[in-house]
């Protein structure tokens, strides 16, 4: 197939389905920035509130003595997170409106929560950064900048709230917005929107404001309806790990076949197309594909898929359907981790790591160095990683792993790092090859 058709293949995946397609966003900040009741007030005004959910949130905050409802409890569910009125765990919320669907993650926006917030913004496609008007970028904005740089989040929105409190002045946002523009173009994040909001007035969240008319741009959901999603995955070379070996009778029930059913992680995959096995460089030809108990001609990145090849080859779960530039072949892997348990990661460590399917035994060989998430500089080598930490470590695994540059493929560049007395989840890393 010529590069011109494969392309077209690309924009027709984008542009099938809903017309915008499935948007993962994550929402961060600072403590009291507005981040839960930015979120309620997108659940309230696009109707995506059952009534019950309404009723309980007005009863909560007559008790509290509020006017009106307090949109923050939309997503703040924990009992701990009412009492305290803060975010503390991941509140995931599912919408959507005629144009796209979505999946939120409103994330904390305390120091000592980042781990959450990297657990929310890992999948993530958008992060919305959330600035309080009053008190402008703060050392917690470049936080969560530095970390949507590290997780290589593909957009970024600066959301400038609390517009009331300041007056809806133009120069307010206009000096935030360049503040944050310079200083994460220094982070590597070359792509910033930046919206002037309130979320408590609605002020363009979903609706335009009529007190910013100086403001020309989208509106919040406009500007997620509209950012354009799905080329960048499906137009990279082909990764899909095999999470099944499904075995059934062929139609003439004269032999029985072997799919391999997995997600595609990137790429395009068609019938005829030739691939190679990893780790065992096995060649063979795609003979069939199926979607749903379907059978297809073609699957795009994040489609669910069984795959009948040409040849009975030995493939097992963990192992990688792969095709144009290679993925590479390593033991010793150098990579970046964000430490989410509370017990220290040592050097010398034994764990197990987890990669797309596949899960092998491992030992952190040693911790080269740590990072100041401010502004993304190096702090100097370490014995232990903390919670919250990130820092750089060197990985030796039992055996080869087909991995990619996390900068190249998110899905095949990360991975998990996990205690093998107990399965508890020790990191999250990223390849740096």
């Amino acid at each position: 197939m010529s590069t011109g058709a494969a392309e077209a293949e690309v924009q027709t995946y984008a542009t099938s389905g809903l017309p915008g397609g499935l948007l993962r966003l994550a929402t961060c900040g600072s403590v009291d920035d507005g981040k839960s009741t930015l979120v309620g007030r997108l659940l309230y005004d696009t109707k995506s509130v059952l009534a019950d959910q309404a009723a309980a949130i007005e009863e909560v905050s007559r008790r509290r003595g509020q006017e009106g409802p307090d949109l923050a409890l939309l997503t703040d569910g924990l009992r701990a997170e009412r009492e305290q009125g803060i975010t503390i765990d991941v509140a995931y919320r599912y919408f959507a409106t005629p144009r796209r669907r979505f999946i939120l993650a409103d994330t904390p926006g305390h120091v000592q929560y980042t781990r959450n917030m990297v657990t929310g913004a890992s999948t993530a496609d958008l992060a919305v950064i959330l600035v309080d008007a009053r008190q402008g970028v703060v050392a917690q904005t470049m936080r969560h900048g530095a970390i949507a740089a590290l997780l290589r989040v593909p957009h970024v929105v600066l959301a400038v709230n609390k517009m009331d409190t300041v007056g809806y002045q133009e120069s307010t946002f206009t000096a935030i917005a360049d503040e944050f523009t310079r200083r994460a173009r220094e982070l590597g994040i070359t792509e910033v929107t930046a919206i002037p909001m309130s979320a408590l007035t609605g002020d363009n969240v979903v609706e335009p404001s009529t007190r910013m008319d100086w403001y020309g741009g989208r509106t919040l959901l406009s500007h997620l309806e509209s950012v354009p999603l799905g080329t960048e995955s499906a137009s990279r070379p082909l990764r899909l790990p095999v999470q099944y070996v499904v075995r059934h009778p062929a139609p003439d029930r004269q032999v029985v076949e072997r799919w391999l059913a997995g997600q595609v992680a990137s790429g395009l995959l068609r019938v005829g197309d030739p691939v190679v096995v990893r780790p065992s460089g096995a060649t063979s030809t795609v003979a069939g594909l199926s979607v749903l108990g379907k059978e297809t001609d073609s699957v795009w990145a994040s489609q669910s898929v069984a795959v009948r090849l040409a040849d009975d080859i030995d493939i097992s779960r963990g192992d990688m359907l792969t095709a144009g530039p290679a993925p590479q072949m390593l033991r010793e892997i150098t990579a970046r981790v964000c430490h989410l348990h509370d017990r220290p990661l040592r050097a010398r460590q034994r764990v197990l790591l987890k990669h797309t399917t596949k899960t092998i035994p491992a030992i952190v060989e040693r911790i080269d160095y740590g990072m100041d998430v401010t502004d993304g500089s190096r702090l100097p080598a370490q014995d232990a990683l903390s919670v919250n930490d990130i820092g750089g470590v060197r990985i030796r695994t039992a055996e080869p792993l087909a991995v990619d540059d996390y900068r190249e493929n998110r899905r095949t560049g990360s991975f998990l790092l996990i205690d093998p007395q107990d399965g508890a989840t020790l990191a999250a890393g990223m390849v740096a090859c």
